[in-house]
């Protein structure tokens, strides 16, 4: 199943948009496949941060619900159920889309990791393998590291993280911060700072052209959250 819906899929659309893209050149193909696959997925990801904004924009309503009904939980979980359905709010979808876009990250590891070396076996019919391959883009091998596109990986994930999520409120002046309130706070840093560190880190270690999705990826999602953000304000 995993290759069926996956890896085949990505498999020959990288090999068909390498016959089809100026010079032959993998690298271009890389960011076109990105493109193609962002796209496919828009309309996920827009509902997914359009509804983070939303989230970000009930958050006062949802924090005056929790004091005026810390002592009773039920009561709490049915009004802010009606208060995401009034606001036509989905707070598990960000996690459909982790789930959908894992294993496209695990299929796109496995497309790369034989550096080219197409397989005929594995086409369709109607998908050829062009004779000849350019594996090199802007001076950087996709079939090598590369510090730079793990650096640029880092960062553009550092600005996405930044869009992306929430800044928090600052405690209250004489009040002790709850547990809840702390871990939040601290999964909060670790997102924005540690979490680009990491995937710099993973990026570097695998190929440049894993690092090219991201950069490609994460480029696509720093437009997006920008527009969903002026079209919420507007």
């Amino acid at each position: 199943m995993f290759n069926a819906l996956f890896y085949q899929p990505l498999y020959n659309a990288l090999v068909y948009l390498s016959s089809i893209v100026p010079g032959n050149n993998i690298g271009l193909a890389i960011i076109l496949l990105t493109l193609l696959v962002k796209i496919v997925l828009l309309p996920l990801y827009h509902k997914a941060a359009t509804t983070q904004a939303k989230m970000r924009k009930i958050e006062p309503e949802i924090n005056r619900l929790k004091d005026l009904h810390k002592d009773n939980k039920e009561e709490l979980a049915k009004k802010t159920l009606e208060l995401y359905r009034l606001h036509q709010v989905n707070p598990f979808l960000s996690i459909v889309i982790i789930f959908i876009q894992l294993p496209i990250l695990i299929a796109l590891f496995y497309v790369f990791q034989n550096n080219f070396v197409f397989e005929p076996k594995l086409l369709y019919s109607f998908v050829t393998v062009p004779p000849h391959l350019v594996t090199t883009l802007w001076g950087i091998s996709m079939t090598a590291k590369s510090i730079v596109l793990a650096v640029l990986t880092g960062l553009t994930q550092f600005v996405q993280m930044q869009i992306a999520l929430p800044k928090l409120a600052k405690p209250e002046t004489g009040k002790a911060d709850s547990f809840k309130d702390d871990f939040a706070r601290s999964m909060n840093l670790n997102m924005k700072y540690f979490m680009p560190v990491l995937i710099a880190f993973f990026a570097y270690n695998l190929s440049s052209a894993i690092g090219l999705y991201w950069v490609t990826s994460n480029i696509f999602s720093i437009g997006q959250e920008i527009y969903v953000r002026l079209k919420i304000k507007k």
